[in-house]
Order: C-alpha cells, then structure tokens, then sequence
C-alpha cells in the first residue's frame, strides 16, 4: 500500500503507450459517429456540425501522436479533410450534406475494410481462402 502522499510512478514508455491509446481510440470514436450521423437521415446540417465540431475539439485536446497503421494514417486524413469540408465551409448546408452522405459512407466502409483486411488470419484458414473461386 503506498504511504500518504506517494504515487505510482509510471515509465515513459507506459506514458507514450496510454497517450497513443487515447488518441487512437479517439479518432475511431468520430468515425463511428460519423457513420452514425450520415446514417440518420434526420441529421441536419447544423446538428452535424455541431456534433463533429465536439468530437474534432475533443480530438484537438488529445496529445498528437506518430500513426504506424495505414488505416489510422488515412482515417485520420479522412477526418480532417471531412472537417474542412463542412465544419470549415460557411457554404455547408442540408443540401450539401444530402450530396456527401452516401459517397462519405462509402469512404468510411473502405476505411473500415482496410482496417479489418489487416485483421490476423490463422493458418489454417488461409487454404480456404486460396482455393474460393476454385470449384
């Protein structure tokens, strides 16, 4: 038990790793909810960007971090290419939200399909895989 006033002590490493976590975690978050606000077909464009202005000032207090995977590489981008794009854009408006919402949904699935085409596969998958379109 630690006396009164001491404290835990962490590495710089274990430091580096939860800050890192944090931003990751951060930047899935606001995809998630993009997808979810596109999704809704009564999300005006006002509320969107409301709720993307939260979520992007939410991210901009997180302590910015070096990205390894290409998939937090371009969600990222994507984020903030999306975010000049209409939270940054005066002429934004339900009209342009309505022209984006299916083309910004399929960008998020793509990013999403890079994402999971990383996932780890077992070996004894892999066969399978190599003779599906035999047959």
């Amino acid at each position: 038990m630690l006396a009164k006033g001491e404290h835990i002590r962490y590495t710089q490493k274990q430091i580096d790793k939860f800050n890192r976590q944090k931003y990751i975690t951060e930047i899935e978050k606001i995809s998630k909810n993009l997808f979810r606000m596109f999704r809704d077909e009564e999300m005006d464009a006002d509320h969107f960007r409301g709720k993307f202005e939260a979520l992007k000032k939410k991210f901009d207090e997180r302590l910015e971090v070096q990205l390894d995977s290409e998939y937090h590489k371009q969600l990222k981008s994507y984020i903030l290419r999306l975010y000049m794009q209409t939270c940054e854009n005066s002429s934004f408006d339900d009209e342009s939200l309505s022209d984006i919402r299916e083309a910004e949904m399929s960008n998020l699935n793509r990013l999403q399909k890079l994402k999971n085409g990383t996932n780890y596969k077992k070996d004894k998958h892999k066969d399978k895989r190599v003779n599906e379109d035999w047959g």
